[in-house]
């Protein structure tokens, strides 16, 4: 399958590119995305630039688009009722994105549409690194915590639990993070069954295109 990704940082590229092909159990052909992102703003922004280009310029099968989902609504099942868009879940709006940008291409390179593939890590990538190991990192907890306004962890907690510094370089930071997902790698069965952000990314890519 040829890929191609878009997300935060290069870091966050290189935990999903290890993700995708233990999902796929093969290697994906990895094709540049023609654009980088910088941050869940940037990755909003550029996203449709991206469909179009993957879509006339390339034979691309496959987008895998994630972003962190900071303090904003988490991706429940009520939101995939039919018809229904939460205009402040990351999620929600990644899909739009797609359907809105590609709904009137022509064929192109043989295909109708590159395929659609979203991922929501709650509330940042970090807590996808440590599942399985911190016990108290689920999106479940995260979201227990956002309803009783007492978050279980923060943000720059799960990032010093991960690389043991505040402030990481991108090589350290890819180091420990590609660490991290070696356990994932070998069993998704816990990443998939803690976090629904990224089984929705696994149901996306195990679909038909």
């Amino acid at each position: 399958m040829k890929v191609a990704f878009l997300s935060e940082s290069p870091a966050d590229e290189a935990v999903l590119r290890v993700l995708v092909d233990a999902i796929l159990g093969e290697p994906a052909q990895i094709t540049p995305a023609g654009f980088r992102a910088r941050g869940w703003p940037n990755v909003l922004q550029v996203l449709p630039a991206v469909i179009r280009h993957l879509h006339f310029n390339t034979d691309v099968e496959t987008l895998v688009v994630t972003c962190d989902s900071d303090d904003s609504p988490v991706h429940t099942e009520a939101h995939e009722a039919p018809q229904y868009y939460h205009p402040h879940c990351r999620m929600c709006q990644l899909r739009a994105v797609f359907r809105q940008t590609s709904k009137r291409f022509p064929i192109a390179h043989g295909r109708l549409k590159v395929r659609r593939v979203v991922g929501v890590a709650v509330p940042a990538l970090e807590a996808w690194l440590l599942c399985g190991r911190d016990s108290d990192v689920s999106e479940g907890a995260w979201i227990n915590g956002q309803l009783a306004g007492r978050p279980p962890y923060t943000r720059a907690e799960l990032k010093f639990r991960i690389y043991q510094t505040e402030r990481p370089s991108l090589p350290h930071e890819i180091e420990c993070a590609l660490r991290e997902t070696e356990r994932h790698r070998r069993d998704l069965r816990r990443l998939e069954y803690d976090f629904p952000g990224f089984a929705a990314l696994m149901k996306d890519l195990k679909s038909p295109a």
